[in-house]
């Protein structure tokens, strides 16, 4: 059982720059993990993936403005998003990726205004 809390989401104008955090309660140095979002009426997406050799994945709409990344010492997953459109607000989940199942955190929600 992994339990996962995101932070660092927020209000910011269009442009700005946000850095989500998510802390893992347990070891996900051998894990898949990444970052998905969801916007009200529309399915959650993946956002971006990155494999235990830091192979990482990009969902066309953001690639060139967010990077994903991880720190197996502490336990933590990264967004760094860059230049943010209001196109970009989302609740914004965790993942970490086992053998059995995907765990998910709460989300943290990311407002990006005109």
């Amino acid at each position: 059982q992994v339990q996962l809390v995101e932070s660092g989401g927020g209000l910011v104008q269009a442009g700005g720059s946000l850095t989500l955090s998510c802390t893992a309660s347990g070891s996900i140095s051998n894990n898949v993990v990444g970052w998905y979002r969801q916007a009200p009426g529309k399915k959650r997406e993946l956002v971006a993936t990155v494999t235990n050799d830091d192979n990482t994945n990009y969902a066309n709409s953001v690639k060139g403005r967010f990077t994903i990344s991880r720190d197996n010492v502490k336990n933590m997953v990264y967004l760094q998003m860059n230049s943010l459109k209001p196109e970009d607000t989302a609740v914004y989940i965790c993942t970490v990726e086992t053998w059995s199942r995907n765990y998910w955190g709460q989300g943290t929600q990311v407002t990006v205004s005109q």
